[in-house]
């Protein structure tokens, strides 16, 4: 019998390393600003550089299987009331093993934590967030994300995305459809 090799898609279907959720680090601005070109380069995000992901690679939650980043995710304040999932990119290997609903779910919990009262999303299919409890909002219901971003953005008013909003006292460990004790290990730390 040979030993299998182990792709990142094997990894995830046996669970062997499982896919960790983590807070970002410095070094992996570097993977993270190759998964959102990819997906910039499709339409799907704004570009980001590798500046603005070292400086902020703490907002950031990674899906980590063997050292290899194949998610990940950012909560972004906007007001000392809301903050932002932003740049949620899963790699397609490791997309329907549920590590973008883990992420989120983190970051929910990490928002509530550090205060904030809601969380928002900008998405150009918003069914999977309000799979998730988010509801469908006019993008004026999120004045500070129209103040921070998108008023000096070349795509105002014709971005095509749609605005999800969800109170976060709504949410409790069950939202994201795991179990509260498997809930209550994606708590992350965030440093400011």
């Amino acid at each position: 019998m040979t030993p299998r090799s182990l792709s990142p898609v094997s990894l995830l279907r046996d669970a062997s390393p499982p896919v960790q959720l983590r807070q970002g680090r410095t070094d992996d601005a570097e993977a993270v600003l190759r998964l959102i070109t990819a997906h910039a380069d499709e339409g799907h995000l704004l570009p980001r550089t590798l500046g603005e992901l070292r400086a902020r690679a703490s907002r950031f939650v990674v899906a980590d299987a063997d050292g290899e980043v194949l998610a990940c995710a950012e909560l972004a304040p906007l007001s000392p009331q809301v903050a932002e999932v932003r740049s949620l990119v899963v790699t397609p290997e490791a997309r329907g093993q549920g590590v973008a609903r883990r992420m989120v779910a983190a970051l929910a919990q990490r928002a509530r934590r550090d205060g904030f009262d809601r969380v928002c999303a900008f998405a150009h299919d918003p069914m999977f967030f309000v799979q998730l409890g988010f509801s469908l909002v006019p993008h004026q219901w999120i004045p500070e994300k129209i103040a921070v971003d998108c008023a000096g953005c070349a795509l105002f008013r014709q971005c095509g995305q749609s605005a999800v909003l969800r109170r976060l006292a709504d949410c409790d460990a069950a939202w994201s459809g795991e179990r509260p004790a498997a809930a209550s290990a994606l708590v992350l730390s965030h440093a400011s």
